[in-house]
């Protein structure tokens, strides 16, 4: 029995350095979420631990959110918010990028936000379905309370009281991954990442549905930001700090072409 247990320890610590290596390897040489960065026009970076959201003013002293972070009270949004004078219910919107647990966490703590999301991402948010990536299909399926309230198509612009934004499908990092424009701010989520010498990276492996249609995803959205006439100014991922302009991106599909 004692030789068991001591077989059955072993073995946990192995998983927990390989899983600690992998997690790791992940997150290294990427350049720092920077709390409290403003682009675009007074969109402002909030950091959520190793999470970022990003708050956008709409008007009337409403804002919208895109993501709600991995803290379920939503303290490093509501600390902005209350920076600005304003309460919880001024939040009138979430956009999710996907529906990983640390992009949905705070949604509970703003009810009177409408929460917005690709169709084909709303089963995961709402937890009818699993992820396929190798570290999240781990994870049971169970539902998570969250109603998607709008359920978004590709290309279609939302405009959120006087803020016009354009939704982006940018499938592989999850099925219904998306991209968010406004005033020239590409909001990609997990779907890219800025390493520390500012060239763009596509989704982690690790976390991933697929990264081959990552790749493709990001190669197509490049192609349509141009085609569409979009003057990027930055691009801002949600685990890593942001990039100017649509450089970092072009230079991303002329590596992967």
């Amino acid at each position: 029995m004692k030789r068991f247990l001591k077989i059955a320890a072993l073995v946990v610590v192995v998983l927990v350095l390989v899983v600690g290596t992998l997690l790791a390897v992940t997150f290294m040489g990427r350049r720092p979420l920077t709390d409290g960065q403003e682009v675009g026009g007074g969109l402002r970076m909030i950091a959520d631990g190793f999470s970022g959201i990003v708050m956008i003013p709409v008007g009337d002293g409403d804002v919208a959110l895109i993501d709600a972070g991995n803290d379920q009270n939503g303290e490093a949004i509501k600390s902005e918010l209350s920076r600005r004078q304003l309460t919880p219910d001024s939040v009138t919107v979430i956009l999710l990028t996907h529906g990983h647990p640390d992009h949905i966490g705070a949604i509970k703590a703003f009810p009177k936000a409408q929460v917005m999301a690709l169709q084909t991402e709303v089963p995961l948010i709402e937890g009818r379905a699993g992820a396929r990536g190798p570290l999240p299909r781990m994870f049971p399926v169970s539902p998570t309370g969250i109603s998607v309230t709008r359920a978004l198509t590709d290309g279609e612009v939302v405009t959120v009281g006087n803020v016009p934004i354009r939704v982006y499908a940018v499938p592989g990092h999850t099925t219904g991954s998306a991209a968010y424009v406004v005033n020239g701010v590409v909001m990609v989520g997990d779907s890219a990442d800025i390493a520390s010498d500012g060239s763009l990276q596509g989704a982690p492996w690790l976390f991933s549905d697929s990264q081959s249609d990552n790749r493709a995803s990001l190669v197509r959205l490049e192609q349509r930001l141009t085609a569409d006439g979009t003057a990027v100014t930055a691009i801002v991922p949600s685990h890593s700090g942001m990039a100017s302009g649509l450089m970092p991106l072009s230079e991303f599909v002329r590596r992967n072409e």
